[in-house]
């Protein structure tokens, strides 16, 4: 059985109607949900940011899925507080909550006024973050003056087993280094499945025993026409080449230069085709290239369409 999720986009809907998306993907087969972190959306036409930590208690509520967030502890969240929440989750709903963590975009730290610092420095302070919350989790108490600080913080209420720290990586330096010290690595999968491939050899050669997921985007309609045009409409600022987007600051500017990317560009990113066995196809090459999870996220906003027509036509061809 191949492990398939849906990706629960808080950028793109209102945490209610996401609650409705969530019900439908487990009633179509999805096994598990990834659910995004901001505090802005990457585009004004996006118009959401619910509080993902809020949402989860209630989505995870009547539901067998397994959830997960990706994190940036250390700036807007102290890592206590994001060990306290995490673990609250899992003793709530054993074995069914797991944490990603990454360096994080200046679009939702920025909020705090932190003077952004460069990557080798996030990354730095990210395996810190990390070192506190596994000590909290172990029934430690901590205290810890770093680039993050702690005073005698010790957590009372823990799950039976501490949730997954997975690593999220952009590149392959991030992933031979996450290799290291994370429990795991979550990566994006796009149409250049060679590039995919590569971020998830680095991973595998360092640490062969520990779980890959990827969070691919898909763009599906019966149209083709619409399916790109939903891609571009929606996810057309995630397409800048480059780091510019961990450094910009409101979704006015990711706007701003979304305007200069083309459709051209978009499908280069997502992957987008009216024909599911292309879909299908895609999702295998994932799993070849040593993937042990994929959650899809569609990014246009029909998620009924999207959700209905894999769980008919997709998700079978794994079972």
């Amino acid at each position: 059985m191949t492990d398939l999720g849906y990706h629960a986009s808080h950028e793109q809907f209102a945490p209610s109607d996401l609650l409705t998306h969530v019900r439908r993907a487990g009633e179509a087969g999805f096994e598990h949900v990834l659910a995004s972190d901001h505090f802005h959306p990457w585009s004004e036409r996006q118009g959401e940011s619910g509080h993902v930590w809020a949402w989860l208690g209630a989505a995870m509520r009547g539901s067998e899925m397994s959830f997960g967030t990706v994190n940036a502890p250390g700036y807007r969240y102290h890592p206590a507080v994001i060990a306290q929440a995490a673990a609250t989750l899992r003793e709530i709903y054993p074995d069914r909550f797991w944490i990603a963590v990454g360096s994080g975009q200046l679009l939702n730290e920025g909020i705090t006024g932190v003077d952004w610092p460069v990557k080798a420095e996030r990354n730095a302070r990210l395996e810190e973050c990390v070192e506190v919350m596994r000590r909290l989790f172990e029934g430690e108490e901590v205290t810890h003056h770093g680039r993050v600080d702690v005073e005698r913080a010790t957590l009372y209420t823990r799950p039976e087993t501490p949730p997954p720290v997975i690593g999220a990586a952009l590149s392959v330096e991030t992933a031979e280094w996450l290799a290291g010290w994370a429990d795991g690595m979550i990566t994006v999968g796009t149409p250049d499945q060679e590039a995919d491939a590569e971020r998830i050899e680095a991973f595998r050669e360092r640490a062969p025993e520990k779980p890959v997921y990827l969070k691919a985007q898909h763009a599906y309609d019966a149209d083709e026409r619409r399916a790109l045009e939903g891609a571009y409409e929606q996810w057309r600022t995630n397409c800048v080449p480059g780091s510019t987007t961990q450094q910009l600051r409101t979704p006015a500017e990711f706007d701003e230069l979304g305007e200069q990317v083309t459709r051209e560009q978009v499908a280069e990113n997502v992957r987008i085709s009216a024909d599911l066995d292309d879909h299908v196809e895609w999702i295998e090459r994932d799993l070849d290239a040593g993937v042990d999870r994929v959650y899809l996220h569609d990014v246009t906003t029909d998620q009924a369409g999207f959700i209905d027509a894999f769980g008919d036509d997709v998700l079978p061809s794994f079972a």
